[in-house]
This record gives C-alpha cells, structure tokens and sequence, in this order.
C-alpha cells in the first residue's frame, strides 16, 4: 500500500470521474515508472485521507490546517488536501497559490488545455457567460487577449464561485483593473461555491453573467443542463492553467522524477 495520497479534484465531476480516473491510471503507470510508488486511487473526500494527529503543521510548526479526521468524511477540504504532508500528487490553483499555499507545496507541472476552447498549451481562459437571448456565442480570440464587454456587463449582478479563484474572481478582476474599470462594474456579487452553481444561477435568473474557467466551461456543455440556457459574450486573458503540486516534504529526487513522468506523456 502507497503512503503517498493523490488526487486531481479541479475537474472532477461526478459526470467525468471515469475520465478523471483514466487520466489518473496514465499518469499512475508513468510515476511508477520512475520507481514511486504511486497510489491506486484518487482521494475524493476527507476519509480517504490519512489523519494527521494534531492537525497539519507547515514548516515552523504552526498549524496550518486540521487533521482530515477532524472533518466530515464525506466532504472534501481543499486546503487539507493540499498541505496534506502525503500528497504526492494533486492539482490547485493560482489563486490559492497566489495567497499563500505556494511556500507550502512544490509544482510540478502544468496540465495542456489545447483541447478545450479558450485554452492554448499551459495557458487557460475563462469564459464570461451570461443568459442566452438567441445570439450566437463569442469565440475565443485567437491571440489569447483579453475579450470583456463593458457594456454588457455594466449593472448586472455577478456569480463567481469562489475569493481565492483565479478563473472566477481575480483574473476577471485584473482585466478589469487594465481597462480602468473594477468589479463595482457590476450591481451586485454572490458567491456561487463552484462554476456550475454559477452557471446554474445565471439559467435560474439569481445572477447575470459569471466568468467560467474554458475547462469546467466544457465540462458544463456536456453535462450541466443549465448551461444550455447561458451563452458565452466574451473571455479573460489567457493564463497559466492549474498546476500540479506536491507537498513541501516530498524530496527533490522525487519532485524531478514526476516531472520526468509528466513530461514522458506529452
């Protein structure tokens, strides 16, 4: 039995799992090519994690996030999950990153998006969606720039699924910020707790317009009803998608021999 954890819960829809499950048994296989013993299975829920007696401590001794058997075993903590000291191999965001995880975790990588529209490499947008009138959706610009119509946005009310989230909130609040504009763009916020809610939300006439990172964007085409009620009116500027992370702890030999498996899949 591996005394690492993995898991890859960014995309991880109940709708995908067999998809995210088959992406997590290639990169499974290529980690233990490199002689690491790679766990079987994704963690998808607090009580798949070890417990941590005493809650998780960074690197002064302080503690930094509570022991997962302290939590609801059927809820996932991202932030546990993160610091977790077993995690092998995991996935965030720039967000997160941004305001503090970074001196916590070690990248390892980033995921190609060239399959997703809005996506360009290690590069990721978001779409900015709001109800559908009958128009036809915008297309991603080619160059990756910045597509956001002040005018359609001004005095609506804004979903965004989380503070912390890049796709969400900050990138759309940066390219705000480079027109000269800022969120009070808008008439009011909610917070949604995740993309779909958010797409959900605007089909549902509780917001007006959101912005969907061109990953989960997919995602909901396929399998999100809601999103059959929203349309796509602009794009973010494209950005470093989500990166792989392991923990702090994990030793340099180790760190280089997953990036060498990652990098053997490309």
């Amino acid at each position: 039995m591996s005394e690492f954890v993995a898991a890859l819960p960014m995309y991880d829809w109940p709708e995908a799992r067999g998809e995210v499950d088959a992406q997590w048994a290639r990169l499974r296989e290529a980690i233990r090519g490199k002689g690491i013993e790679a766990p079987e299975k994704l963690v998808r829920v607090n009580g798949d994690l070890p417990p941590v007696p005493g809650g998780i401590r960074g690197s002064a001794g302080k503690v930094i996030a509570p022991d997962p058997a302290t939590l609801p075993a059927d809820e996932l903590d991202f932030q546990g999950l993160w610091l977790h000291p077993a995690l092998l191999f995991g996935q965030t965001c720039w967000g997160p990153m941004e305001l503090g995880l970074a001196s916590h975790v070690q990248v390892i990588g980033q995921p190609s998006y060239d399959a997703v529209e809005g996506g360009q490499g290690e590069l990721y947008s978001s779409a900015i969606v709001m109800p559908a009138d009958g128009g036809q959706s915008v297309a991603s610009p080619a160059d990756g720039s910045a597509s956001i119509p002040l005018d359609l946005i001004r005095g609506k009310r804004f979903a965004f699924n989380n503070p912390d989230s890049m796709s969400g909130l900050l990138g759309l609040t940066r390219d705000l910020e480079a027109m000269g504009e800022s969120l009070d763009i808008f008439a009011s916020q909610i917070q949604s707790g995740g993309h779909r809610s958010s797409i959900v939300a605007i089909a549902e006439g509780r917001a007006d317009v959101a912005a969907i990172d061109c990953e989960s964007w997919a995602l909901a085409k396929r399998f999100e009803p809601a999103a059959r009620h929203v349309k796509v009116v602009g794009w973010t500027r494209r950005r470093k998608g989500l990166p792989f992370i392991t923990a702090r702890a994990t030793p340099p030999e180790t760190v280089a021999a997953l990036r060498e498996a990652i990098a053997g899949l490309e």
